[in-house]
């Protein structure tokens, strides 16, 4: 399985690339705003700082303006994805932006059938959003379950980014069901990272140590 980091912080990117926990990034225009400056400069800086896939997000409502924006993200580099709306325009935009080579990242998919049909418009990836459908009551990994199945039924390539991961167990459970990918903000690496016997059992090893070299 690959992971994705989901953020616009170039230290969070840094720090996850050296440690080689990352395949790519995702961005979107809350995350963006929340660091501040000169946004158009920070993506071309996480475009250049990552070898691996950077999603970039489209914001007009219709297709004819996605794909004008699509035109300007493609131009910051060879690894961008352009990130598109699970609409009936965002479908229109993913068709053809597929068309011409440019891989997508169909965002804000809340159920199997959204996602078959991202799938027959091309898209490279769809992205279910497990922590939103899980605050209104659903299961959201019963939805990436669904789609893997699905597509493992049609042959269908694109890949299940699962997305909106809140926890440690959001990530286990993708990893079980099959998706191909998550994207998590490094908060919930860190998480991934720790577990309470690590740190106790480091902690009695050094314990132990220093018996040792004050004897």
């Amino acid at each position: 399985m690959e992971f994705f980091l989901d953020t616009a912080d170039l230290d969070e990117i840094r720090l996850a690339g050296k440690q080689g926990l990352i395949d790519g990034v995702t961005t979107n225009p809350t995350l963006l705003s929340r660091q501040g400056g000169d946004w158009k400069k920070r993506m071309q800086q996480i475009c250049d700082e990552v070898d691996g896939p950077v999603s970039l997000e489209v914001i007009s409502p219709d297709a004819e303006g996605m794909l004008r924006e699509a035109e300007e993200l493609v131009r910051y580099g060879d690894n961008v994805v352009i990130k598109v709306p699970m609409t009936a325009e965002g479908l229109i935009a993913t068709r053809t932006l597929t068309g011409k080579g440019i891989k997508t990242n169909v965002t804000l998919v809340f159920s199997a059938m959204q996602a078959l049909l991202a799938a027959k418009a091309g898209a490279t990836y769809v992205s279910p959003f497990l922590g939103r459908l899980d605050g209104i009551g659903h299961e959201g990994m019963e939805i990436v379950s669904q789609i893997r199945t699905i597509f493992d039924n049609y042959g269908y390539e694109t890949k299940i980014l699962a997305a909106s991961i809140r926890h440690a167990q959001h990530v286990l459970d993708s990893a079980l069901v099959g998706a191909d990918v998550v994207t998590v903000p490094y908060s919930v690496l860190r998480q991934l990272m720790h577990h309470p016997l690590t740190d106790s059992g480091l902690d009695a090893f050094l314990a132990d140590w220093n018996k040792l070299t004050q004897s």
